[in-house]
């Protein structure tokens, strides 16, 4: 009864914010807003995994959350159906003494985190931008929204970089062609391996003195465009207990991303990306840890250290349109790990994932279709290896409706 109490409480909170929020940009309206858009999707879709995948996670194909062996979540075959891709945002433009205000905000109804497997309120973006200035949540420049697939499958190719973080930017070219820098909020992960139960470990936490440094350069063409972006991170970890190790140690995180929408044709458009860094995990679309642990056995005081772990991740779709009703979305994504030695034999070493659909637009604003998926996971070093099969059905309905005309 508590936990019920507890669940309703939490509901009615977020249900106060969103009116809330609702609410304020009525108002804004008032007080020289030059338009607003209020926007999103329903979404409903029905499946079967033909497969196992951990059942916080049964709508989605996430090579993580595969079986790291034999029947880890139960039998293989069963139903789905879910909403929580569902969508609402709202993006306002206001007249300034300084020049036009932008504000995004928009949420999902897609659980992670302690809501994770859950239908509930979660966080997309909450940014604002003045000029040549941004903050809030919003994209990382290390990312590239644009080489995300035309899937119904909603979390997206497991090697893609992917992820909407806290930031300052600076925007000092805008446009088609645009330069992007940003302090982004830091934070990552670690793999305490083989020594996940010694107590001496129990006593390392965390630390970030300084925000993760990003940046993009992205230049657009007749045929498309072509974008690299950068990250540069430092993780350290201290040693609070008193004792005679000392495992205290930092890391550099880096990484380089480049990717690409070329269109072949007025029909076809290709989108490809690869990455490659260190100790950037936690801005991957599906990868477990930043920091693995590295046997140091020859020194008494530090026998073992942590090390940013390396990875390579490729993204790789064709978007077809076959007509005005019907098109089609086919490609690959793939990331690879390179465990350190103090890794468990079945920690998360290679990720790969697939699909084809069919897209039917039978009136405007209105999708369905079919959808094959596949996802694989690959372990570290005890030869286990694990597929995924799923068929997928999604119904899509987006709105969106604007006020107040912008002055062009």
């Amino acid at each position: 009864m508590k936990k019920k109490f507890l669940l309703l409480e939490s509901m009615r909170h977020r249900a106060i914010i969103i009116c809330f929020l609702l609410s304020a940009f009525v108002r804004a309206q008032d007080e020289g807003n030059k338009s607003m858009e209020i926007y999103g999707f329903i979404m409903t879709d029905i499946g079967y995994n033909f497969n196992q995948i951990q059942s916080d996670w049964y709508d989605v194909v996430r090579p993580t959350k595969l079986p790291a062996f034999k029947d880890e979540y139960g039998p293989d075959g069963s139903y789905y159906a879910s909403v929580r891709q569902t969508r609402l945002g709202f993006k306002n433009y206001f007249d300034t003494g300084i020049g036009e205000l932008k504000t995004h905000f928009e949420f999902e109804l897609f659980g992670t985190g302690v809501d994770a497997g859950q239908t509930t309120f979660r966080l997309r973006h909450a940014y604002a931008e003045l000029g040549k200035f941004g903050a809030g949540q919003t994209w990382s420049p290390f990312m590239d929204i644009g080489v995300f697939p035309n899937s119904l499958e909603y979390w997206g190719p497991t090697g893609m970089v992917f992820f909407r973080n806290i930031q300052i930017r600076y925007m000092p070219i805008q446009g088609d062609t645009r330069l992007t820098i940003a302090l982004e909020r830091p934070g990552a992960s670690a793999d305490q391996g083989d020594y996940a139960n010694r107590v001496e470990l129990q006593g390392v936490k965390a630390r970030f003195p300084l925000p993760d440094l990003s940046a993009e350069y992205h230049v657009g063409t007749k045929w498309g465009y072509v974008e690299l972006a950068g990250i540069v991170r430092k993780i350290e970890w201290k040693d609070l207990n008193n004792d005679q190790y000392d495992l205290s140690g930092d890391a550099v995180g880096w990484g380089l991303n480049l990717s690409t929408n070329i269109n072949f044709s007025k029909n076809d458009v290709f989108r490809g990306q690869v990455v490659y860094g260190e100790g950037i995990q936690n801005y991957m679309n599906d990868a477990p840890v930043d920091i693995g642990i590295e046997n140091n056995l020859g020194n008494p005081v530090t026998p073992v250290k942590g090390v940013a772990l390396p990875l390579v991740g490729v993204v790789a779709f064709l978007d077809h349109t076959w007509s005005d009703k019907f098109s089609t979305a086919i490609g690959y994504s793939m990331i690879d790990i390179d465990n350190s030695d103090g890794q468990t034999d079945d920690a998360f070493k290679k990720g790969q994932y697939a699909l084809v659909n069919v897209l039917y637009n039978p009136v405007k604003n209105c999708t369905v279709g079919a959808e094959f998926q596949w996802g694989d996971r690959e372990n570290f070093n005890d030869g286990w290896s694990t597929s995924i099969n799923k068929l997928q059905f999604s119904f899509k309905y987006n709105f969106s409706q604007s006020f107040y005309k912008r002055n062009q």
